[in-house]
C-alpha cells in the first residue's frame, strides 16, 4: 500500500470539497499542519486554486516533496485516475495559487515541470516512495509534477499564529516534525548503499530552512528582545552561541550529503547529533523567551 505521501494525493480527486477532504482540511488548520489517522507523519499542504470553469476558490490537501528553499513539488497523481485532478486543471488555467504549510500561508506560482527536469523530479519521488510508480502504471496519462514557487516578497509568508511567543513555538514544532520525518527516512535507508536523492534533498532543504530561521532570529528577534528586556542578555548570548554550534553541525551534515557514496549510517549519525543539539536549543529558547514575549510570568 502506498505511504501517506502518495495516498494523500488520491484525496484530491473529487470535485469540490468532499466530506473527507473537509475533515483533513479542518484538522490540518486546527493543528497547524498535523494530521492524524492514515496520514499521520505525511508531508501535507493545503493548495487553494481558482476553479477553471467557476472561478471559485477551492482548497485541496495534497502531498508534497521538499525541493530547496524556494519551491516545493506536488504530483497530480489522482491515485492513478485516467483524468487529471481538478486542482491541476485549475492551476493550468490560473497558476496563481495559495499554499498553507501549517505554519505559513503564502502565495505561489505553479509551474508544470517538463522534459528532463520533470523526469529527474519524478525519479526522486519514485525512489522515495514506489507508490508513485504504481499510480503511473494505472493510467495512460503522464502524471504531472508541479513546482510551487513562493512569491511572497517579505519572507516565507504569513505565520499562522500570534502572539510572537506562540509563533516561535509553532515554527519550532515544524522543525521538530520535519526532523522526525528525516530521522525516520534515515532509519529506513540504513540497510546499505548510498543515500536516496530525495532524502538528500529533504535534508538539505531542512538545513537551509534552519539556517534562514536562525539568521532571522540573530538579525531581528534577538535585538528586539534585548532592546526591550536587557535582563535577557545572558540567555541571548547563549542562544547566539548555540546558533554557531548548530551551524557547524549543519555544515558537517551537508558535507556528508555531498559525498555521493556516503552511507546512510554516516548521515544518520550526523542527523542524530544535530537533533540532540537542536532539540536542547529549541527547548531552552522557548523556556527563556516565550514567557517574556507573551507577557506571562516565567
Amino acid at each position: 500500500m502506498p505511504d501517506a505521501n502518495s495516498e494523500s494525493n488520491a484525496v484530491a480527486t473529487s470535485n469540490g470539497v468532499n466530506d473527507f477532504n473537509k475533515q483533513v482540511i479542518d484538522e490540518f488548520r486546527a493543528n497547524r499542519g498535523r494530521v492524524g489517522g492514515y496520514f499521520e507523519g505525511a508531508r501535507l499542504l493545503l493548495l487553494t486554486t481558482t476553479g477553471a470553469r467557476t472561478g471559485t476558490r477551492r482548497t485541496t490537501p495534497v502531498g508534497y516533496l521538499p525541493d530547496g528553499g524556494e519551491r516545493v513539488l506536488v504530483i497530480a497523481s489522482a491515485g492513478g485516475s485516467p483524468r487529471h485532478p481538478d486542482w491541476y486543471r485549475n492551476l493550468l488555467a490560473d497558476p496563481q495559487v495559495t499554499v498553507e504549510s501549517g505554519v505559513f500561508t503564502y502565495e505561489a506560482q505553479a509551474v508544470v515541470l517538463d522534459g528532463e527536469e520533470r523526469d529527474r523530479a519524478w525519479a526522486r519521488a519514485v525512489e522515495a516512495d514506489p507508490g508513485w510508480a504504481a499510480y503511473q502504471k494505472k493510467t495512460d496519462r503522464l502524471i504531472p509534477v508541479v513546482a510551487l514557487y513562493n512569491t511572497t516578497q517579505s519572507g516565507p509568508g504569513n505565520i499562522n499564529a500570534s502572539p510572537i511567543g506562540e509563533a516561535i513555538k509553532v515554527v519550532h514544532d515544524a522543525f521538530r516534525r520535519e526532523l522526525a520525518l528525516i530521522r525516520e527516512e534515515m532509519s529506513k535507508a540504513d540497510g546499505g548503499g548510498a543515500l536516496g536523492a530525495q532524502l538528500r534533498v529533504n535534508c538539505l532543504t531542512f538545513c537551509q530552512g534552519l539556517h534562514n530561521h536562525h539568521t532571522g532570529e540573530d538579525q531581528a528577534l534577538f535585538p528586539f528582545v534585548a532592546d526591550r528586556h536587557p535582563e535577557t542578555a545572558p540567555a541571548i548570548a547563549r542562544l547566539r552561541e548555540e546558533h554557531e554550534q548548530i551551524a557547524t553541525l549543519v555544515e558537517e551534515l551537508r558535507r556528508t550529503l555531498a559525498a555521493e557514496t556516503g552511507a546512510p549510517g554516516t548521515a544518520r549519525a550526523e542527523v542524530e547529533r544535530l537533533t540532540l543539539a537542536l532539540e536542547a536549543h529549541l527547548d531552552y529558547e522557548e523556556g527563556e523567551l516565550i514567557p517574556i514575549l507573551d507577557g506571562s510570568a516565567a
